[in-house]
């Protein structure tokens, strides 16, 4: 996909006004260009040859060469307030978000609070539609970025920012954090996926239901694991005495299309390589090395493919 793609109106406008200030600038830098060799060959030192007149005091010239350029600047300037207000709105007096979009160290919290549903590092939207997404931050400074789809936001804690997002076609999107948030802010990935309206009803009612528990086999044993070890203190999952926000929501782990915020793919075998030693592939992750057995491993990686 080509860098320069747009995906929603806010991006849209984003690059209109970057490809008319960049036409702008390169036209103005053939013009000096060309005047510069053009000079530089014109009046190129020649044996006998007198020097170029002067033009010192020229008041017409002056005055064009001041002129000129402080009109491209107030060019510039209108068009540039005029997208800041297409695409950054301000939000409503009393708002009531879509979406409450939350960076840690280091992965995404992604909140429905109008639908009670919570997810890690995947954002689902529907095509067509604006959203206004509450934008916040839980440790230190992160940003929000996706490229195709809307402006950067800084996330700084205690502060709350505010966003409009709207996608024209479906398809999925990535993004990621834009400030230097730490040892792994390189893996602080981010996946939109955006759907036709109907099918993202579907996504939104089964991400609200409440996964059956396991009751037999190595899924039941890894879901006793999972409230006997130091997992219960740190997640939560739906339907269980898990209710912990410290780290990601796992409710429906098994539909993600990654784990790490990004870093592997939701694979059997990459989860299992995660719950076995996530400092060795996400070194500095808040996630605690449990020592887990491989059988232990085994059971706790059953259960979590059970959360579809």
């Amino acid at each position: 996909m080509f860098p320069f793609d747009t995906a929603s109106p806010q991006s849209a406008v984003i690059a209109e006004l970057f490809n008319l200030i960049a036409v702008i600038a390169v036209v103005i830098f053939i013009i000096v260009t060309l005047g510069v060799l053009w000079s530089a060959w014109r009046y190129r030192h020649q044996d006998g040859q007198p020097e170029p007149r002067q033009i010192k005091g020229n008041l017409p010239l002056e005055i064009g060469w001041t002129l000129i350029p402080l009109l491209i600047l107030i060019f510039v300037a209108v068009r540039t307030v005029a997208a800041m207000d297409l695409v950054d709105p301000a939000p409503p007096v009393d708002p009531t978000p879509d979406l409450i979009i939350t960076g840690h160290q280091w992965w995404w919290e992604i909140e429905y609070p109008q639908a009670g549903v919570m997810t890690a590092n995947e954002i689902h939207i529907p095509t067509g539609q604006r959203l206004l997404l509450q934008i916040e931050a839980a440790d230190v400074l992160h940003s929000f970025w996706l490229p195709q789809l809307a402006r950067k936001v800084d996330m700084i804690p205690g502060q709350t920012r505010w966003l409009w997002l709207e996608v024209d076609e479906p398809g999925v999107y990535s993004g990621a954090c834009a400030e230097f948030c730490g040892a792994q802010h390189a893996w602080m990935r981010l996946r939109l996926t955006a759907h036709a309206p109907d099918e993202y009803e579907q996504w939104l009612t089964q991400q609200a239901q409440t996964p059956a528990q396991p009751t037999t086999g190595d899924a039941a044993a890894g879901a006793q694991l999972f409230q006997e070890r130091t997992c219960v203190n740190c997640h939560a999952i739906a339907g269980t005495a898990g209710q912990a926000r410290v780290g990601p929501d796992l409710t429906h782990l098994a539909t993600r299309a990654t784990l790490a915020a990004g870093l592997l793919t939701n694979t059997p075998e990459n989860l299992r390589a995660w719950l076995k030693a996530p400092h060795t592939l996400k070194p500095g992750t808040l996630m605690p090395d449990l020592h887990l057995t491989d059988a232990e491993v085994e059971q706790l990686a059953t259960y979590l493919e059970t959360l579809p």
